[in-house]
C-alpha cells in the first residue's frame, strides 16, 4: 500500500493549499476580507503590488497611480479571473503582458491614459468575456488586436480618440458600446456580432447608418444613435419590434414622424430630447403601452391647452420623466422657463367648455358606502341634489345645463362649501355635479375626518425587476442598499425556476451599484433572485423577488446555437474521469501486491477497509467535484463612471450606475 500513499498526498495538499495561503497572507496595504478577492485601492504606488497568492481569483488594484506593468506581475496567478486596473496612470500595453493570466475572464483598463493597443496586448486571454478599455486616449487599434477574443461578451470603448475601428468578428459579443468617438460610418463588415443585444453608437459624428448592419441583429433590445447627424428616421427601425430602449436625442431630424413608431410597441426606455419639439401628440398615450422612462429635455415647449394631457399622463401611468429640470417651457411667456412636469391644468390656459351656476348646487349629506380598498389617495362622495320645490326653482333659474366631462378645474373648486373639507382634504365638483372630499394619504371618510389605519401601509420593496426582455432583467437595488447603510457589497443569488437546472448561481458586485442587468437569461423562464450582504455568512437578511423574462421570437433561420461554454465544461470533466482511472489503476497494483506477499495465505478481496488499515481513512480520498455550468451572460453600462464587477463562480452580468460611485 506505500505505493499509493505518494499519490494521494499531492493532491490533497494541492486542495488544502489556496485556503491557507489567502488566509495567512495579504499584500501591503491591501484587504483580503472576502474570500479569493485582494482590494488594492488608492495605495498612490506606481506599481503592482507585491506578494499575491497564486490562488487569488479576483485582484482590484484601481486608482493606485499604476504607470508601468512588466509580466512578473502575474507570474504564478494563472487562477485569475477577474483583475480591476481602472483609475491609474496606464499609458501602454507590452505585449504579451497578460498571457500568463490563462483563467482571466473579466479585464478592466478604463480611464487610464493608453493611446495604442497592439496586436499582441491581449494575446494568451482566450477566455477573456469582458473588456473594458472606456475613458483612455485611445487613438489607433491594431487590425488584429482582438484576435483570439472568441469568447468576448463585451467590449466597451466609449470616450476614446478613436476615428477608425478594426473588423470586429465576435460570434459571441452581446453589447458593445463606442460612444464619443469619431467613427464617421461603420458597415456590415466592421461588426460581424450577430448576437448583439446592446448597441451604443452615441456621439460618433455619423450622418448615416448602414440598414444591413441594423437588420443584421436578430436580437437587438437596446440603440443609442444619439447626438450625430442623422436627418431622416432610419426606416428599419419601424420594423424593429424586440426594441426595448431606444435613444434618438441630438439628431437634426425635425419633425418626428409619429407614425415611425407604431410598431415600437415593446419600448419601455425612449429619449427624444433635443429635437426641436414644441409639443407633444396625445397620441403618444396609446403607442407606447410598456414606457416605463421617457427623456424628452432640451426641447422648447409651447406650454398651451394642446399640451395639458402630459403631466397628468405622467402621473397617472408612473412614467419617470428623465432630466426633468430640463424639460421646461419656452411659450407662452407666462409659462416660460417652468418645469413642464410641475404644471397645472390651468397653468395651460385651456378655454372653459362648462359653465355651472351656484343657485342650482345644493348638498345633502349621504352616508358613505362601505370601503372596500383604501388607494392612495380616497374619495368622499357628497351628492349635489335640486331643493324640495322643483317648479318655484324652474320657473326663478333655469336648469342646469347637463354633465359634462370637460369641467374646467378652475371652475369646479368655486362651489364648494367653505371648510367642508377637514385634514387638507380638497372640496371638488364631479362631472356628475356631485360634490366630493379628495382626500390627502393618511385620511379617510365623507369629510376626510378619520385617520387612515396604519395596517394599511404599504412598505415598498427592497428589491425589484424594473425591465425585462427575453434575455435580461434590471434589477432596482436602491431600497436594499439605501436601508443597509454600511455594506461592503451585495450578492446577488439567482436560478431559473422553470429549467431542468434549478443550481443557483451566484455574483458580487459593490454597494455602488443601485441598477443591475443580469443578461443571458433564458426567454419564457420565471427566475428567482436574491440579495444578501456581502461577507456575511446564511440567509438573516436575504432578500428575494421573482421575475419573468418575454418569449423570444424565432429566428428566421432557424439555426440553433451553439453553447460557448460545452468545452469549457467538458475540460474539467474528462480531467476528472482520468484521475479516477490512474486511481483505480493504483489500487489494483496495491491489491496485486498484498496478495504477491501473501503468498501461502488465503488472497483476500482487495476493498476500501484495507486502506484504513494502512493509515489512509476512505473518508479522505479527493472527491468528484460537481460541474456547475454557468450560463454566458452579460451586462450593460455606459460612458458615465462604472466600479468594477467582482465576479463569484459564474462569471456573469454587469450593470449600469449613473453617478460616479466612492470605492468601498
Amino acid at each position: 500500500m506505500k505505493p499509493f500513499v505518494p499519490l494521494l498526498l499531492p493532491l490533497l495538499l494541492y486542495q488544502l493549499l489556496p485556503s491557507l495561503v489567502l488566509t495567512n497572507t495579504c499584500p501591503t496595504d491591501c484587504t483580503c476580507a472576502v474570500q479569493d478577492s485582494i482590494f488594492c485601492f488608492s495605495r498612490r504606488a506606481t506599481k503592482m503590488p507585491s506578494e499575491v497568492p497564486t490562488a487569488t481569483k479576483n485582484l482590484y488594484v484601481f486608482k493606485n497611480g499604476i504607470e508601468t506593468l512588466s509580466q512578473e506581475d502575474f507570474n504564478g496567478l494563472s487562477s485569475l479571473e477577474m483583475l480591476d486596473l481602472s483609475q491609474n496612470k496606464l499609458t501602454e500595453l507590452p505585449d504579451r503582458i497578460f498571457e500568463h493570466l490563462s483563467s482571466l475572464h473579466n479585464l478592466d483598463l478604463s480611464a487610464n491614459q493608453i493611446v495604442h493597443i497592439s496586436q499582441e496586448s491581449f494575446a494568451g486571454l482566450e477566455l477573456l468575456e469582458r473588456l473594458y478599455l472606456y475613458s483612455n486616449l485611445i487613438e489607433s487599434i491594431h487590425p488584429a488586436a482582438f484576435d483570439g477574443l472568441e469568447q468576448l461578451i463585451e467590449l466597451k470603448l466609449q470616450g476614446n480618440k478613436l476615428t477608425t475601428l478594426p473588423a470586429l468578428k465576435m460570434p459571441h459579443l452581446l453589447l458593445l458600446d463606442l460612444r464619443f468617438n469619431s467613427i464617421p460610418s461603420l458597415g456590415p463588415k466592421d461588426l460581424q456580432t450577430p448576437k448583439l443585444e446592446s448597441l451604443k453608437l452615441g456621439g460618433l459624428g455619423l450622418s448615416s447608418l448602414d440598414e444591413d448592419l441594423l437588420g443584421s441583429f436578430k436580437n437587438l433590445h437596446e440603440l443609442d444613435i444619439s447626438n450625430n447627424q442623422l436627418t431622416t428616421f432610419l426606416p428599419v427601425l419601424r420594423e424593429a419590434k424586440g426594441l426595448v430602449t431606444l435613444s434618438l436625442a441630438g439628431n437634426p431630424m425635425s419633425p418626428v414622424k409619429w407614425e415611425d413608431f407604431e410598431k415600437l410597441t415593446e419600448l419601455q426606455e425612449l429619449d427624444i430630447s433635443n429635437l426641436s419639439l414644441q409639443g407633444l401628440p396625445e397620441t403618444l398615450t396609446r403607442l407606447f403601452p410598456l414606457l416605463q422612462r421617457l427623456t424628452v429635455a432640451e426641447n422648447p415647449f409651447n406650454c398651451l391647452c394642446n399640451l395639458a394631457w402630459f403631466p397628468s399622463w405622467l402621473r397617472k401611468k408612473q412614467i419617470q420623466l428623465g432630466r426633468t429640470e430640463e424639460t421646461r417651457c419656452h411659450f407662452p411667456p407666462l409659462n416660460s422657463g417652468k418645469v413642464l412636469e410641475r404644471l397645472g391644468h390651468r397653468d395651460f390656459g385651456c378655454p372653459v367648455t362648462t359653465t355651472v351656476t351656484t343657485r342650482t348646487v345644493k348638498t345633502t349629506v349621504v352616508p358613505p358606502a362601505l370601503v372596500t380598498s383604501l388607494p392612495s389617495t380616497s374619495h368622499a362622495v357628497l351628492h349635489a341634489k335640486p331643493s324640495g320645490n322643483p317648479s318655484t326653482e324652474t320657473r326663478n333659474n333655469p336648469p342646469p345645463p347637463t354633465p359634462s366631462t370637460s369641467i374646467d378645474p378652475d371652475l369646479r373648486t368655486t362651489f364648494c362649501p367653505t371648510n367642508i373639507c377637514l385634514n387638507g382634504g380638497t372640496c371638488w365638483l364631479d362631472n356628475e355635479g356631485h360634490l366630493e372630499c379628495i382626500c390627502p394619504p393618511g385620511t379617510l371618510g365623507t369629510y376626510c375626518e378619520n385617520d387612515l389605519p396604519t395596517v394599511f401601509t404599504t412598505v415598498a420593496p427592497e428589491i425589484t425587476a424594473t425591465k425585462v426582455t427575453s434575455s435580461s432583467i434590471l434589477l432596482d437595488l436602491h431600497r436594499y442598499i439605501e436601508m443597509r447603510p454600511h455594506i461592503r457589497g451585495v450578492r446577488l443569488t439567482y436560478r431559473n425556476l422553470s429549467g431542468p437546472d434549478k443550481r443557483p448561481k451566484q455574483l458580487n458586485i459593490p454597494a455602488s451599484y443601485p441598477e443591475y442587468t443580469l443578461r443571458g437569461l433564458q426567454p419564457n423562464s420565471t427566475y428567482s433572485v436574491c440579495a444578501s450582504p456581502l461577507g456575511e455568512s446564511g440567509n438573516m437578511d436575504s432578500i428575494c423577488t421573482e421575475s419573468q423574462t418575454v418569449s423570444q421570437q424565432p429566428s428566421p433561420t432557424g439555426a440553433r446555437l451553439e453553447n460557448p461554454k460545452i468545452t469549457t465544461m467538458l475540460i474539467p470533466a474528462v480531467a476528472i474521469l482520468l484521475l479516477l482511472v490512474l486511481i483505480a489503476i493504483a489500487v489494483a497494483v496495491a491489491c496485486y501486491m498484498h496478495r504477491k506477499k501473501s503468498k501461502g495465505q488465503l488472497d483476500l478481496e482487495c476493498d476500501s477497509s484495507q486502506l484504513e488499515l494502512n493509515g489512509l481513512d476512505n473518508g479522505t480520498l479527493p472527491q468528484k467535484k460537481e460541474i456547475i455550468l454557468c450560463p454566458s451572460t452579460v451586462q450593460n453600462g455606459g460612458l458615465d463612471y462604472e466600479v468594477p464587477l467582482m465576479q463569484n463562480h459564474c462569471t456573469a452580468n454587469n450593470n449600469v450606475n449613473s453617478l460616479k460611485p466612492s470605492y468601498f
